[in-house]
């Protein structure tokens, strides 16, 4: 049950590690096995169901991730941005370390 709440859910925070090695490299590997075993008639097709299916997990996990940088999931849209978002992106969800929680006083 945890698995389909860390890969569903847009709640909660996801550290540095977990983002990469069980949500990245997984989901790379995955995309590399579909490179290098569907036929070249059918990759098309195949690659973009594996899109699909791929989107709500990484927004998912994308928003958790920001959420542990300290910011809101809608972040997640400067990828909308040419060049400079996707890198940015990258930069905020990879590579930058967890913010301390923060507790609001009244």
């Amino acid at each position: 049950m945890e698995i389909l709440r860390f890969l569903f859910s847009f709640s909660g925070r996801v550290s540095r590690f977990d983002y990469v090695f069980r949500f990245l490299i997984p989901l790379a590997v995955v995309h590399a096995v579909v490179i290098v075993l569907v036929p070249p008639l059918q990759f098309n097709v195949a690659f973009g169901v594996l899109v699909l299916l791929s989107l709500w997990p990484s927004w998912a996990v994308g928003a958790k991730r920001c959420h542990d940088r300290g910011r809101s999931g809608w972040f997640q849209l400067i990828v909308l941005i040419p060049i400079v978002g996707p890198l940015r992106l990258l930069i905020e969800l990879v590579f930058l370390p967890s913010v301390e929680k923060t507790i609001s006083r009244p």
